[in-house]
């Protein structure tokens, strides 16, 4: 068996905080995201529903509430 060695490090509190600004492609993803399934939802939404769903799942989990487009 290996043994795993940590080494804490202290935070560095004096550390600058990066600025945040926004990529618009971001916002535009998740844009286009929600206009086709809203597209898909207009034009039938019976047959589109697992095309639906997809995208759905996508958004759910590709762009979380904790996501940044800071990357």
């Amino acid at each position: 068996m290996a043994k795993v060695f940590t080494i804490p490090v202290p935070p560095d509190l004096g550390r600058k905080k990066r600025e945040r600004t926004s990529d618009p492609r971001y916002v535009d993803g998740q844009r286009l995201l929600v206009e086709a399934m809203r597209y898909l939802a207009q034009t039938d939404p019976v047959n589109n529903r697992s095309a639906i769903e997809l995208l759905s799942e996508h958004v759910r989990t590709r762009f979380r509430m904790s996501d940044s487009p800071l990357g």
